[in-house]
């Protein structure tokens, strides 16, 4: 039963984890990486759809990222969804191929973005904590229950303990590689 409980704990923490990393790759560094149109999505005949599943993304130089539909009527669709989101990017159309420049950062966005940074590894941390607080509500409703004892209890939320200290510190490792990314000109 309390393998269970560790079990779930640790894939929802890894879970945790893994929303920050996305989250974060969403976040300009300054360099072109496809993954930052991943979160779009186009109008597919009436439905929003991936980026990724109407178009390929590739970088064409380190402050390029170049767009190619599968189909050519959707070369004015991507190039809406590019303008609509919350990026501040302008593209550029040529043919069937929409190029994608990135402007180089200022020092004040670079800053905005590293709080940006710091508020996405607090929300993870959060997250984190109360995969923790539910482990440990459901061990001691095992204790309540007489399915473990005292000391089983003791080690088991020493491990919950473990567990989510070494989870916070991969978040903050990743939080602070990511800032000095961002800062770095």
């Amino acid at each position: 039963m309390i393998d269970k409980i560790f079990t779930d704990m640790e894939s929802k923490m890894r879970a945790a984890v893994s929303v920050f990393k996305s989250e974060l790759s969403k976040l300009r560094t300054g360099r072109a990486h496809p993954s930052l149109l991943s979160h779009l999505k186009v109008d597919y005949y009436g439905s929003p759809t991936p980026m990724s599943q109407v178009a390929n993304v590739v970088v064409e130089d380190a402050r390029t990222l170049s767009i190619t539909p599968w189909e050519k009527s959707m070369v004015a669709e991507v190039e809406k969804a590019i303008l609509k989101s919350d990026l501040g990017l302008n593209p550029a159309t040529a043919g069937t191929v929409i190029r994608v420049p990135l402007p180089p950062l200022t020092e004040e966005r670079r800053r905005g973005l590293a709080k940006v940074v710091r508020e996405e590894a607090e929300k993870a941390k959060v997250s984190v904590r109360n995969v923790r607080r539910d482990s440990n509500h459901e061990i001691k409703t095992l204790l309540k229950n007489k399915e473990i004892s005292e000391d089983d209890q003791h080690r088991s939320e020493d491990r919950v303990q473990k567990a989510t200290d070494q989870f916070v510190k991969e978040i903050d490792s990743i939080s602070q590689e990511k800032e000095s990314d961002l800062l770095k000109v």
